[in-house]
């Protein structure tokens, strides 16, 4: 008989509402919902395995993060799946979708199997993987198995991997792609002309980190976002539009009529906390594609989090080494480690007035499940999988070296107190991570993400 756990008491943000209640799973599925006023059946509670006193605290469907890079395979000395999912329950994250750019490049379908294999045997969240296109294989992803894949990873501009895709005529054929088509927006030309203009007015210099906006520049991303834009708008392409960072491409969003809502947009926390005055103290740990750019910037992507123009939130969890770190505004590596610290950093925007509280699952659950077509995820539904997270809205979470569970050792948050915390982390209804500490078992509650197509 399959355990039944019943959480009660809490404040549950779901579906735009926080309404106080209980929640009753039995096995991996939420099986009943009691409103606050609904009593629960004493026969019942003698029934339950587990009970969860959640007074006090916001229970929420867990994160599905559809934007991470986990090193694996080829380059797991910066993460690995097992290393970075575990990261990723700590933080309130149930399910993520990992890009293609490690070695070999995910770029076949049976590069899309390895990686199923080995997060079937490693991973502590439930899983998916994108297919990376490259000039040589539109015809594979535009025949691949809709089954296998969450979706297909175009980048416009180079970024670790180097998975570039230049040729105007291909991007328009692999707009007649069904999946789900997720794109790194920034264009190369530009970035090229900048990097040379940079380079000879430093004269072989050192070019410090505050000159990668300038090099990366609001340009270089408005020119990309408004043509793959105009592509997806021509040929409706389901078109998803990857870690905006600009008020100008939220005014190309902000265009979208009611039928071009197959166009969807993502921002990233870096973008809602950093902006290019923290250059200067953090250095390369902020450093990332596209660039954190300025104070207006990011009081607009701020802006777009609460009027609908951004339709999600994902970590773009991209771990290096320390020692990646290193060297000047060319030679550091872009990407910083963010997965564990997501759903405390949204709620520290909620409590500066920039975020409701309801707003959260919608950003970070709701709309994933819905763009990507992910079944009986990311809601708080009857029938729905239990992937489940509770927040204590009032203890701090200080981030320290010591803390922290991505392999890579750092995060561009040490020293920040955020004053809310990850409780507990139930996948698909099993507690994986629970007031500090991860949850091993025998096997992994872990699951594949099934996706429904149209």
């Amino acid at each position: 008989m399959a355990k039944k756990t019943l959480i009660e008491n809490a404040s549950i943000l779901n579906e735009g509402q926080n309404r106080r209640g209980s929640v009753l799973i039995e096995g991996e599925s939420i099986v009943h919902l009691f409103e606050e006023k609904e009593p629960i059946p004493e026969s019942l509670k003698k029934q339950v395995e587990e009970r969860i006193d959640a007074e006090g605290l916001y229970l929420i469907p867990g994160m599905i993060d559809a934007h991470v890079h986990f090193r694996e395979p080829g380059l797991t000395q910066k993460g690995d799946i097992r290393t970075e999912s575990r990261a990723a329950v700590a933080g309130g994250v149930t399910s993520y979708m990992d890009m293609p750019n490690v070695r070999p490049l995910t770029t076949s379908r049976a590069a899309v199997e390895e990686k199923l294999s080995i997060a079937a045997a490693n991973s502590l969240a439930n899983y998916a993987f994108y297919l990376g296109i490259t000039d040589e294989n539109i015809e594979e992803a535009l025949h691949i198995d809709p089954s296998i894949v969450c979706g297909l990873k175009l980048f416009l501009g180079s970024s670790t991997g180097n998975m570039l895709v230049r040729d105007s005529r291909l991007i328009s054929r692999l707009m007649k792609s069904r999946l789900p088509i997720a794109v790194h927006a920034e264009d190369e030309a530009i970035i090229e002309s900048n990097r040379k203009k940079i380079e000879a007015s430093y004269a072989g210099r050192p070019i410090p980190i505050c000159m990668h906006p300038v090099i990366r520049s609001t340009e270089a991303c408005v020119r990309a976002t408004k043509f793959i834009i105009e592509e997806a708008k021509r040929s409706g392409a389901h078109l998803h539009i990857l870690h905006i960072s600009t008020s100008e491409e939220l005014e190309l969003l902000k265009d979208r009529s009611g039928a071009e809502r197959h166009i969807t947009a993502e921002t990233c926390p870096q973008y809602l906390w950093f902006d290019d005055r923290k250059y200067e103290t953090l250095g390369a740990r902020m450093k990332c594609n596209p660039a954190i750019k300025t104070s207006e910037d990011r009081k607009a992507l701020l802006r777009g989090l609460s009027d609908g123009t951004i339709d999600t939130i994902g970590t773009d969890h991209a771990p290096h080494l320390l020692s990646d770190k290193e060297g000047d505004c060319l030679h550091a590596a872009s990407g910083t480690p963010q997965i564990q610290y997501v759903i405390p950093l949204l709620f520290e925007l909620v409590k500066q007035g920039h975020l409701q509280a309801e707003r959260i699952p919608t950003l970070t659950a709701h709309h994933p499940a819905d763009i990507y077509g992910i079944s009986k995820r990311g809601y708080i539904r009857e029938g729905y999988q239990a992937d489940l997270v509770l927040v204590d809205p009032n203890q701090d979470t200080t981030v320290t070296s010591e803390g922290i569970l991505s392999k890579c050792g750092w995060s561009p948050y040490e020293g920040e107190t955020f004053t809310s915390s990850i409780v507990r982390t139930l996948v698909n209804g099993v507690t994986v991570y629970d007031r500090g500490k991860i949850i091993e078992a025998v096997s992994s509650p872990s699951q594949p993400l099934k996706f429904i197509r149209g």
